[in-house]
């Protein structure tokens, strides 16, 4: 199954970061993954993804202030971002964060594809 998305994850769990990887290549993305979110810009324009994955407690700044970098920067924002968190109060955190959807941890794997083929769909 051929693709040309591309994803970035952002997570500081380096084993959900191989589910994530194993996922999305399952399904032909390309996958590009961080335990940061340090140059979190420069690292989104140098691979221009299709779909951003953004957890809520990665270092060093967190998950709000990523994602709202991202949104600020006029050739980014309209990369679509799941907000991905085991807190409670997910839906309320990717809000503030202007993510475009966001997914509670732990979740179902057909959940997640299916949020990300409906954000990636053109």
């Amino acid at each position: 199954m051929a693709s040309d998305k591309r994803v970035i994850i952002f997570d500081d769990d380096e084993e959900l970061l191989e589910i994530f990887r194993f996922l999305f290549e399952d399904e032909g993305w390309q996958v590009n993954t961080f335990t940061t979110c340090d140059d979190v810009v420069e690292n989104t324009r140098r691979i221009m993804p299709d779909l951003i994955l953004m957890d809520n407690w990665i270092p060093s700044t967190g998950g709000i202030a990523a994602t709202q970098s991202i949104k600020a920067d006029l050739e980014l924002t309209t990369i679509p971002i799941i907000y991905v968190s085991a807190n409670n109060d997910v839906e309320v955190l990717s809000q503030k964060a202007g993510a475009d959807g966001f997914l509670a941890k732990p979740f179902e794997f057909d959940k997640l594809l299916a949020i990300a083929g409906k954000l990636t769909d053109k």
